[in-house]
């Protein structure tokens, strides 16, 4: 499983690097609960892939800090391929599927 994202160091470090998903869960909401399996099921598949996820309801600055600085309005849940910092792919709701999810992430060799 992915770790969690808790502080802006964290999120600095996501930022920082080549590639880096991150996933905003809502644990109040079914949906995203449906797309937290896919998102668990993706990671599973593919260990070396780096990624994280945000709890929007208890760390709400953190998941807005990842709207301002990507420019993608907040969704939740939402997935977003970060590339050095700048978005390069993003989903939201039913889009999150495992499968669209290992089509927009190449994870690196290990």
């Amino acid at each position: 499983m992915p770790p969690r994202l808790r502080t802006e160091i964290e999120l600095d470090s996501a930022f920082a690097v080549e590639e880096f998903l991150i996933f905003k869960h809502s644990t109040r909401c079914g949906i995203s609960a449906a797309a937290f399996e896919e998102y668990r099921r993706w990671s599973d598949a593919h260990p070396a892939a780096l990624s994280g996820w945000i709890d929007v309801i208890e760390d709400r600055p953190l998941a807005r800090a990842v709207a301002e600085r990507t420019g993608i309005s907040h969704q939740s849940p939402q997935a977003i391929l970060l590339d050095r910092g700048t978005a390069r792919w993003s989903a939201s709701h039913g889009e999150i599927t495992e499968e669209s999810l290992s089509g927009a992430v190449v994870p690196p060799e290990r």
